[in-house]
């Protein structure tokens, strides 16, 4: 209509000035119907405040990222607040957190939960990679704000959410992050394993008892805590059962690898099953499912292992290693009778029918209630054994009696253990037998291999080749064998070895008369035979002791 006009009101990006469009339409002339007057509107009254949000994050926790975390936050705390337009509400930061999902992503959830409280307008962040490297997230979470009118700036992209123009522009800029995100996680991938193929061994320093990183970058033994690492194999060579080992180091107030009071036996365990520990390092233990999700799951298979020999300085001898390990399996199979925590578990042995004596509770509602040992197959069945249900307090009274005959010829006892292991050349001889094996088997298996490339590309009579094939592997599966004989000996060898060094360490500290505790009473039983009218207490140097009851 001619002499009519119509108005628009616009506010500039940094949301400082407030501008009016008049547009006059002054009839059939194309050429003057659209001018239009801007002029800058409502100075007397103040413009109410845009309330002003930024997110900041960056993926890792090295020095560089760190500095741009807080390069970051620095900067848009003060561009936010210079801004007299701006109502600052606050920086939402996330620190080492990965991009590619929102779910752990703390102060990012915070944010988005704050202005759909209506606490935020505006939300400032650097680009697209640092508000989420995964394009369904990315839509998802601006679709949802977009709704409320909460708009977030993308400065490096210039992109303005509440443009309607942007969302394809965001569709395609987010999947470009998302593809840089795989690019890169596909290149650390690469770099670990080519890492690991050269030999390279990383620790978690953080949680792992016994060593800290060294100035040169490698694993660096820690004194005080490898003595730790000492003792817990010690005591568990000994007898102590996890549980026990788990207790004991809780009573002594010292911390867990990861700083805390109670030891638990999971934490155990996997100190004496890591290999670390004997200078060794199995790499690739476990592995990320994939880039998007950061799942990491147990490596059973799915993906190569790289195993490191003699990467770094040993904690515990390889020997006393092996052996821990024999014992841990043949523990898993009586895991049942390992649940109790009493020294007493696993050593006590039923003359009648050999199996172990179980803890029981006599009246134990009562004020009186008593602590009493039998065999676990005494009520099962018609015939039922004869040997005799013991208190604790005569266990403890029946050891101290064998103790002191043994403490008695204590010098005796002790230079008979020297004698046996100076002159128990038979490891010295197993080993060398066993690694002679295993040269000759290398050797045989590296003939095979090249009889079948020779198959393979030369033609020859099948019938023959097929003969010879199976010979030689019947010859391999025999020294695998001989082998692994030869080991056993091997491992017997060293935990006798081993059992003798710890019976004259635990002798010799022996001063006065002898108390009951559970350190010595594993050191130096290895069991106790119970029958009807005597125990029999077998010390770890091979030496029994009849005690009358």
């Amino acid at each position: 209509m001619y002499g009519e006009h119509v108005r628009l009101k616009y506010r500039d990006i940094d949301d400082i000035m407030t501008y009016e469009f008049v547009f006059f339409d002054y009839g059939d002339d194309k050429e003057s119907w659209c001018i239009y007057i801007i002029t800058d509107i409502d100075y007397g009254t103040e413009a109410p405040k845009l309330k002003v949000a930024a997110y900041a994050r960056v993926s890792t926790e090295q020095d560089e990222q760190q500095s741009s975390y807080e390069a970051q936050v620095n900067y848009y705390n003060q561009y936010i607040r210079n801004n007299p337009a701006w109502e600052f509400v606050g920086i939402y930061a996330d620190e080492g957190i990965t991009g590619t999902n929102t779910k752990k992503r703390d102060g990012f959830n915070r944010m988005i939960a704050d202005a759909k409280a209506g606490k935020i307008d505006l939300i400032l962040t650097k680009s697209i990679s640092r508000f989420a490297r995964n394009t369904v997230d990315a839509l998802q979470t601006i679709r949802e704000l977009s709704a409320l009118k909460v708009e977030v700036y993308f400065e490096k992209e210039g992109i303005r959410t509440l443009d309607k123009q942007c969302e394809v522009m965001l569709t395609i800029m987010s999947s470009l992050a998302q593809e840089e995100s795989r690019s890169i996680s596909e290149n650390v991938r690469w770099g670990k394993q080519k890492s690991m193929q050269d030999g390279n061994v990383s620790f978690g320093y953080r949680h792992f008892l016994g060593y800290r990183k060294g100035k040169d970058g490698r694993p660096e033994v820690v004194p005080e805590e490898a003595k730790i690492v000492r003792d817990i194999y010690r005591m568990f060579l000994d007898g102590m059962t996890i549980r026990n080992i788990a207790k004991e180091l809780t009573e002594r107030g010292i911390k867990t690898p990861g700083g805390k009071d109670v030891w638990s036996v999971s934490t155990i365990r996997s100190i004496l099953s890591n290999e670390k520990y004997k200078g060794d390092a199995l790499l690739q233990k476990t592995y990320t499912l994939d880039y998007l999700s950061k799942t990491v799951k147990k490596n059973n298979g799915e993906v190569k292992q790289y195993y490191v020999t003699n990467s770094h300085e040993a904690i515990i001898d390889e020997d006393v290693f092996n052996l821990v390990q024999v014992e841990l399996q043949r523990r898993s199979k009586i895991r049942r009778g390992l649940r109790n925590s009493s020294p007493f578990c696993t050593k006590l042995v039923c003359g009648d029918c050999g199996s172990f004596y179980g803890h029981k509770i006599y009246h134990a509602k009562e004020k009186h209630s008593k602590d009493v040992w039998y065999c676990n197959r005494r009520y099962q069945g018609s015939n039922n054994c004869s040997t005799p249900i013991l208190s604790e307090d005569d266990l403890v009274r029946y050891y101290l009696q064998a103790l002191s005959e043994i403490l008695a010829d204590k010098d005796k006892y002790i230079s008979a253990c020297r004698t046996q292991i100076d002159e128990a050349d038979a490891l010295g001889k197993t080993r060398s037998k066993r690694e002679k094996a295993e040269a000759v088997l290398a050797k045989d298996m590296a003939k095979i291999q090249a009889l079948v490339r020779e198959n393979a590309y030369i033609s020859q009579d099948q019938q023959v080749y097929r003969q010879r094939f199976e010979e030689m592997s019947k010859q391999i599966e025999q020294q695998k064998s001989d082998i692994a004989n030869l080991q056993e000996q091997e491992l017997s060898l060293i935990g006798i070895r081993e059992k003798l060094l710890r019976f004259i360490e635990t002798l010799e500290s022996f001063d006065l008369e002898p108390i009951f505790d559970s350190v010595t009473w594993n050191s130096l039983v290895e069991r106790v035979l119970v029958n009807p009218s005597n125990l029999i207490f077998e010390f770890k140097n091979g030496e029994k002791i009849k005690i009358k009851i």
